[in-house]
């Protein structure tokens, strides 16, 4: 039983629509990207302006959109089940508009963290609408590169990032960093008015009865008997109970999805990914490199990062899942034991730079490339959203902590890593073994499976 749309049932005009589509969706990972990582170059400028402590720049200004990002992804699986796909993505678009352009005006370190905090909301929904929507309209063969293209907006936001935060440094003095932030409205404002011309999820639709408006988008997604999709999906989601009674969400029966699910979450970011996004030209610095150095390197980072996400791409759908994940896994050891003696020798500026990248590289191809997409094919229908919010917070609550505490390690002049952040990086380093252990001994492959047969695989049907 199918409950993704069969690639042999859709023509040639439904395949170019599903991919602008899904396109259109997975732009809400473009400005996830950009908000997440402009504020490196904001970083010192904002600290030595408002005379913040590293805790306090570390809570107020570093890791408050990660705190929105926690509270817009536990809570935004209910209004993307209740109200749907589309208005959720829409909202998204509005919030970070709002929020770049209060960022970029804000007068002192409280309404700057305020606008942040809304930043952070849009990016922790678009963490559960965008991934979940792509799923529900993909086939079961191009299910992993669509959803995908939400990760490569990600990146490509990314690099873009680095740019925008080199290119206006020194356009506006001491007020730079406010030019770095609210040109991310620019993109907010585009991403918001194309969204509007998405369809609702054909699946959402089905479980809210809405069966005539369920075969519409069918039809625009060149399905020659919609009625016969509608029942497949109405099929699968009765499979969703045991007896006809409702399973609830952290019941026994879910154990192992929400198993996957938060452990996917927990090893992205203890890998130490989003500690070297935010902080790259200051660790960039601590090896070395000049202030501009810093700025350009972290582009040389951000280009990596988008190159092998191609690569992630191309293969998700070829080699699979968990192939990937062990490729990444072995790649984050190496680099990140490197990246760590380099510090600790003191080796040059240029071969940590090297393992930076190497490690980046790790990331794009293995869990970059897998988390967003193998989080939202776990699920079932009826807790989709609902598990796409469980990973997604799993993974900011960790972001989160690991951003507010990160400006104390490297600030750390006189304490323990006397300004020598060595030891962080041999920590990530070690967990990444651990998530090696983990994928081989515990993650299942799904590429290829509609997912009905991975629901089954999993022992939920």
């Amino acid at each position: 039983m199918q409950t993704n749309i069969a690639s042999s049932e859709i023509s040639s005009a439904g395949k170019n629509s599903l991919f602008g589509i899904s396109l259109t969706a997975a732009l809400a990972g473009f400005i996830f990207g950009f908000d997440t990582v402009v504020i490196s170059g904001a970083d010192k400028p904002i600290q030595d302006l408002w005379h913040l402590t590293p805790w306090q720049h570390g809570f107020f200004i570093m890791s408050m959109a990660l705190w929105g990002t926690v509270a817009g992804a536990l809570f935004g699986g209910i209004p993307t089940q209740k109200y749907g796909r589309k208005k959720v993505l829409i909202w998204i678009g509005i919030l970070f508009t709002v929020s770049a352009i209060g960022s970029a005006l804000s007068p002192g370190p409280y309404i700057f963290s305020f606008f942040r905090f809304i930043g952070g909301i849009g990016i922790g929904i678009s963490s559960v609408a965008a991934p979940t929507y792509i799923s529900e309209i993909s086939t079961a063969s191009s299910r992993g590169r669509l959803v995908a293209m939400y990760q490569f907006n990600i990146v490509f936001a990314i690099l873009l990032a680095y740019v925008s935060n080199y290119l206006l440094k020194g356009v506006g003095g001491s007020n730079d960093w406010r030019w770095m932030l609210g040109v991310m409205a620019i993109p907010a404002l585009i991403y918001s008015v194309l969204v509007l011309g998405i369809p609702e999820s054909p699946r959402w639709l089905v479980t809210k009865a809405r069966d005539n408006d369920a075969k519409k988008v069918l039809r625009k997604l060149g399905i020659a008997d919609p009625g016969e999709e509608i029942t497949s999906i109405k099929s699968a989601i009765q499979h969703e109970d045991i007896g006809g009674k409702h399973v609830a969400f952290f019941g026994k029966k879910h154990a192992t999805i929400l198993g996957l699910a938060f452990f996917v979450a927990f090893f992205n970011q203890f890998s130490g990914i989003n500690f070297i996004l935010y902080y790259a030209p200051r660790i960039l610095e601590r090896a070395g490199l000049a202030a501009n150095d810093s700025l350009l390197s972290s582009i040389t980072i951000g280009g990596t990062n988008l190159i092998f996400t191609f690569v992630g791409l191309y293969l998700i759908d070829r080699v699979g899942r968990k192939i990937l994940l062990l490729i990444g896994s072995f790649g984050y050891i190496i680099s990140l034991a490197m990246v760590a003696w380099c510090f600790y020798t003191h080796a040059s500026a240029q071969m940590l730079v090297a393992f930076l990248a190497m490690f980046i590289a790790s990331h794009a191809v293995g869990q970059g490339a897998v988390i967003w997409v193998f989080i939202s094919e776990i699920f079932p229908n009826k807790i989709r959203a609902a598990g796409q919010s469980f990973g997604a917070g799993t993974h900011w609550v960790c972001a989160a902590i690991i951003t507010l505490i990160s400006p104390v390690f490297i600030d750390d002049k006189s304490g323990i890593l006397k300004n020598n952040p060595w030891p962080i990086f041999a920590f990530f380093s070690f967990m990444m073994v651990l998530q090696l252990i983990w994928v081989i001994t515990k993650v299942p492959e799904t590429k290829g499976k509609a997912l009905e047969e991975i629901q089954k695989q999993l022992g939920l049907d």
